[in-house]
């Protein structure tokens, strides 16, 4: 079995490259829910519906988020209403989003309904929340802004999406974290992997809310010799979004030394691109094993060359 851990453009990349060379079945993606947020009542899980839309075949390739051949009926009549329609919701993720807090407010379980989606939507990858309880991505600006002065904590999305990540941020926190926990789903799986994959995801907002639920560094420790990660940081820039950004303003190198740095105590293996080939030896410094590789996912051969090489990079 081979587990993976999701979240972002860059995680759903991965996983449509994966699942072209091993059976889809096989995979598990334990998905970050930092992000999660809830809008006009609804339950919205961009992370979630990023990767199901992108194995599902239905993303919108052109902005990396929300579903191709979207209609907009519902946000246009909201905002001649005067509603809050910052945050855009085509009619069809829309759907997803009642379905998914219909179903939470009848008493199911975050992963159950995450399950429930990806099987109508046809995906045999499984879906894991990483946990069923709330946690939240909070964000400390440096700097003022239309949302407060500086020292103002924000959700991510008033981050990444009202404020289009174009803010120096002091702090990030989990919200609800310290009481949180992994599903049995999760624990069990990353008892049982084979193979882990980080996939090129943010360090600090994608990865860090899945390290920040309690009892995730300790079951990925025990299981670093099979653990691989792919540096979403190449040449000192991260390809889409604010992780080399944030991980400057936050006093981590934006480099791939500075990911190996990050990642050690739990990875084995780091990946990294050919052009910063130069920067091997430093890696394998912090004590991670380093592969050098094309890992920029411009096609889905390029994802699924990429996939093949992960794959064999734990030797």
């Amino acid at each position: 079995m081979l587990v993976t851990l999701c979240g972002g453009v860059g995680a759903a990349r991965m996983l449509s490259g994966l699942v072209r060379v091993v059976p889809p079945s096989s995979v598990t993606a334990i998905v970050n829910v930092g992000d999660d947020t809830v809008l006009h009542g609804l339950h919205i899980s961009p992370d979630l519906d990023t990767i199901t839309y992108t194995l599902a075949g239905m993303d919108n390739q052109e902005t990396g988020w929300g579903v191709v051949g979207e209609s907009w009926v519902v946000m246009e009549e909201l905002a001649q209403l005067g509603g809050e329609s910052w945050f855009r919701l085509g009619d069809r993720d829309l759907a997803t989003h009642l379905f998914r807090t219909e179903r939470l407010r009848s008493g199911d379980s975050l992963t159950e309904v995450t399950a429930a989606i990806a099987a109508r939507r046809g995906i045999d990858v499984r879906l894991l929340p990483v946990t069923d309880e709330p946690v939240r991505t909070m964000l400390t600006l440096a700097s003022d802004t239309d949302l407060g002065p500086a020292g103002t904590e924000v959700a991510f999305q008033d981050y990444f999406v009202r404020l289009h990540h174009d803010v120096a941020v002091r702090a990030v926190r989990f919200a609800g974290a310290e009481s949180a926990r992994p599903s049995d789903l999760v624990l069990d799986a990353l008892r049982r992997a084979e193979q882990i994959v980080v996939c090129p995801s943010n360090p600090i907002v994608s990865i860090g809310p899945l390290l920040a639920v309690p009892g995730m560094p300790a079951a990925l420790t025990k299981r670093r010799d099979v653990i691989t990660a792919v540096s979403p940081i190449v040449a000192g820039a991260a390809l889409k979004g604010p992780a080399d950004r944030l991980m400057a303003e936050l006093g981590v190198e934006s480099s791939v030394v500075g990911v190996a740095r990050l990642y050690a105590p739990w990875v084995s293996t780091l990946v990294i691109d050919e052009a910063d080939r130069a920067s091997a030896s430093a890696v394998e410094a912090e004590g991670v094993r380093c592969v050098v590789a094309p890992t920029v996912m411009s096609s889905p051969e390029r994802a699924a060359a990429l996939a093949e090489l992960v794959l064999e990079a734990h030797g």
